[in-house]
């Protein structure tokens, strides 16, 4: 579930810590581009949309999770999920490098794709997966994964390790490890074998 609910965990606390960063160059760059400063409430309006927008992805991935684990199955479902995670991961990276805040709204809005395909199928994949006496133990590593993706976001913006104006965009784009690690891993796991039974009635690769 590392592009799952982890994936969900870390992206909701890992923006707190660059905000003032962001905002700075938000003001940068609207002063580069239109020659006068922006008011604030124009940048608290380009920041909420930057926080707010994964909220929105979330819902377009979510809705489209069903269909997804469905026509691909869960594994694949869940390989699908790491492409917007790199995608968002990229242009939030390369945002203050190519000199555009929207970049960094546009990263958002992929990452939060992500969390609500995978955050989704990550928990019907374990559980489908998981031995009937082992069911709830897997299922409760969904919120686990969560909470230790929100320490870990935490933990990255200190200021100790990259919670400082220079390592702001690589901060955002931290969401390509887990991704790229799940890209490694996963092809190794078997498909769910409600998956097979049900939706591709391969009653052997069931069993």
């Amino acid at each position: 579930g590392v592009t799952g609910t982890f994936h969900y965990g870390l992206q909701v606390s890992i923006i707190n810590s660059p905000a003032e960063y962001i905002q700075s160059f938000i003001r940068e760059t609207w002063l580069k581009r239109y020659g006068s400063s922006p008011s604030e409430e124009m940048i608290t309006l380009m920041w909420s949309f930057i926080v707010s927008i994964y909220s929105i992805g979330g819902l377009l991935g979510s809705s489209s999770a069903g269909y997804l684990s469905v026509r691909f199955g869960r594994k694949k479902a869940m390989l699908f999920a790491n492409i917007p995670a790199l995608l968002g991961a990229a242009l939030m990276g390369f945002s203050q490098l190519c000199g555009s805040f929207e970049m960094i709204i546009a990263g958002r809005l992929f990452s939060g794709v992500c969390g609500g395909l995978a955050q989704n199928v990550h928990i019907m994949y374990a559980g489908e997966c998981a031995p009937r006496k082992l069911r709830g133990l897997i299922a409760i590593t969904a919120s686990t994964a969560t909470a230790v993706g929100k320490f870990v976001g935490f933990a990255l913006g200190l200021r100790e390790v990259l919670g400082v104006e220079a390592l702001w965009p690589i901060l955002l784009a931290a969401n390509a490890v887990p991704a790229l690690v799940q890209l490694l891993i996963l092809p190794f796991f078997p498909d769910s074998p409600r998956y097979l039974l049900i939706d591709q009635k391969d009653k052997e690769g069931c069993i």
